[in-house]
């Protein structure tokens, strides 16, 4: 009981908000409307997962491992930090409800602490970097233009240590890990939302 309600604090925190809007209402995407494909490492995939899918727009979250060379590697291989692979999540979204910049800007960058280099809170390695994998050069000039939006704004008090990585393989994850903080309620998960502004 004292961890659901530490919990239901940190998220009113988090959201500088009352205790009935701690989690933001999901505005699904449009039935037939465009898809497009974002991938993103943010630290443990399990979170990472939780919060995307709260966004606007999404219509599915996948979690696996993107950034290395094999496409034949295991938890057990990623979590050892030494085959390059990040904790991924694979969205995708509906581009006429959220844009690929609001999805940078109003969620990746303030879900998580972009300003630790191969580390989120307690985990770390280069397997919980801060990264971000485009899928088009299109991608990659938003990118880096929100990065650079970030950095410039001040709101976090250290250098943002965000990497760019094209070309990424996505490698999908194990079945135990995917959809695993509603599989698991109140299972780890060190992710939330800062009200910051760029």
């Amino acid at each position: 009981m004292f961890k659901q309600l530490a919990c239901a604090a940190i998220a009113m925190l988090a959201f500088n908000c009352r205790p009935s809007d701690a989690n933001p209402i999901h505005v699904p995407p449009t039935k037939n409307g465009p898809r497009e494909t974002a991938m993103l490492g943010a630290g443990c995939f399990w979170g990472v997962e939780k919060w995307m899918e709260m966004a606007p727009g999404v219509a599915d979250v996948e979690v696996g491992y993107a950034g290395g060379k094999r496409t034949d590697v295991k938890y057990e291989d990623v979590s050892a930090g030494t085959t390059g692979h990040a904790e991924t999540v694979k969205i995708i979204f509906d581009p006429t409800v959220i844009s690929y910049e609001d999805l940078l800007s109003k969620w990746f960058f303030k879900m998580h602490d972009p300003t630790t280099k191969d580390r989120q809170g307690n985990d770390t390695g280069s397997q919980y970097r801060s990264v971000i994998f485009p899928q088009s050069k299109a991608q990659a000039q938003v990118a880096a233009k929100v990065k650079a939006q970030v950095e410039k704004s001040g709101a976090w008090k250290s250098p943002i240590t965000t990497t760019i990585e094209m070309n990424a393989k996505f490698v999908t994850a194990e079945d135990y890990h995917q959809d695993y903080l509603q599989k698991n309620p109140g299972g780890y998960d060190n992710h939330y939302l800062r009200d910051l502004k760029w």
